[in-house]
């Protein structure tokens, strides 16, 4: 019996996530992950935080059947920077630069300013996901870009990645489990006696003449957001600069996803804003994204940003707190070490074999280092 045509497929570059349909984008993801959603990619180039002038050229990947109906997608953008990226490529471009080559730009697929583990490959059949990721190596050969590079990678996706030959690359962030705790003194109970001392300790001196305050959906005003700006913009001047996202970009979040959600704000006795916190929902995982401070208090980073978290994921049933990037200070606080993946297309056959050294060198030091994190959680020991 003859085998069937395969089903005609085209290819596609677009110009950006709000000009496709939001329902056929968002199809084609299970909605879980809500970085990964139209509603987010779009409202970061509505506001200016992607696009002209920001290294961050929206070119999502795009397959359509013989009908013109959207089959798959990819988050994609042409980069002329490694900024904003959270798995650091610094040290590739410069090796490229020395050797007369120009890294930038480079395409890169992952949902921006955002270290979330999550799908990056959106279709419902795996022929169609492959297409993506060869899509993405014509890219680099056409347009003569050094790499395609697919970050925060659901881990279920690697191996397409690794049957297409990609090179893999591991990091470590830290996230909170919930075993079904019902309540955070049962979470407490799970930790040696000196960090459930410790835990509690922090937590009190932290909200010591303080009134904390979560909102969610239509309870977050604009005033909120008008000091969330001032929180993020604190943080961003001391971490990276200058902020990643535009004043804009809050607004919008608050009109499209303001259901997805928690802001979580400290008030002092004067009724002043001083810190804050931004979390996203999803299905099953509560995503801790944003932070910043206007007043230096001990704990209040930890309380906002971990404590509350794992609060608010034990009251509503999710499986885990993920909070974001790098911060071996939340081992002690209950986050145990969890492994991200990464995915790279080197173009130059050199070029690849060197960065191929770099990453086995790499992931045996990684090795050794999840084994040690492993070993410095802060529960009680099982017999």
């Amino acid at each position: 019996m003859a085998e069937a045509d395969p089903p005609v497929r085209t290819i596609s570059l677009g110009s950006g996530v709000a000009a496709i349909d939001a329902a056929a984008w968002d199809a084609l993801h299970d909605g879980g992950n809500p970085f990964v959603g139209h509603a987010f990619l779009s409202l970061l180039e509505a506001s200016g935080s992607v696009g002209p002038g920001t290294g961050w050229q929206a070119a999502p990947l795009l397959v359509e059947d013989a009908g013109g109906a959207l089959v798959a997608a990819a988050p994609a953008y042409l980069k002329s920077h490694s900024q904003g990226e959270y798995v650091f490529d610094h040290a590739w471009a410069d090796a490229w630069a020395r050797a007369g080559g120009d890294y930038y730009p480079k395409l890169q697929i992952a949902a921006p300013f955002t270290p979330v583990p999550g799908p990056r490959l959106l279709a419902k059949d795996k022929s169609d996901a492959t297409l993506l990721i060869r899509a993405a190596e014509a890219v680099v050969r056409q347009n003569g870009l050094s790499s395609a590079h697919a970050t925060f990678v659901a881990p279920d996706q690697m191996p397409l990645f690794e049957e297409a030959g990609w090179l893999v690359r591991r990091d470590i962030q830290f996230h909170f489990a919930n075993a079904d705790y019902r309540s955070f003194d049962d979470f407490l109970a799970t930790l040696t006696s000196a960090k459930r001392k410790q835990l509690r300790k922090e937590r009190a001196r932290a909200v010591d003449g303080l009134r904390i305050e979560e909102l969610t959906g239509d309870a977050i005003r604009p005033e909120h957001w008008d000091a969330m700006w001032l929180f993020y913009q604190d943080t961003g001047a001391r971490k990276w600069g200058h902020p990643y996202l535009t004043r804009k970009a809050f607004d919008l979040m608050g009109r499209a996803m303001a259901e997805q959600i928690i802001l979580a704000v400290a008030y002092d006795g004067d009724e002043r804003p001083v810190a804050g916190a931004l979390h996203f929902l999803g299905a099953d995982t509560l995503y801790g994204r944003y932070w910043g401070c206007l007043v230096e208090i001990p704990y209040l980073h930890f309380e906002l940003c971990y404590y509350r978290a794992i609060d608010i994921a034990i009251e509503r049933g999710l499986a885990r707190v993920e909070a974001g990037a790098q911060g071996g200070h939340k081992l002690a606080r209950g986050y145990g070490p969890v492994a991200t993946w990464s995915a790279h297309f080197i173009a130059d056959p050199g070029f690849r074999r060197a960065v191929a050294d770099y990453l086995e060198q790499e992931r045996q030091a990684e090795e050794v280092e999840m084994e040690w994190l492993e070993g410095q959680t802060p529960f009680r020991r099982k017999d």
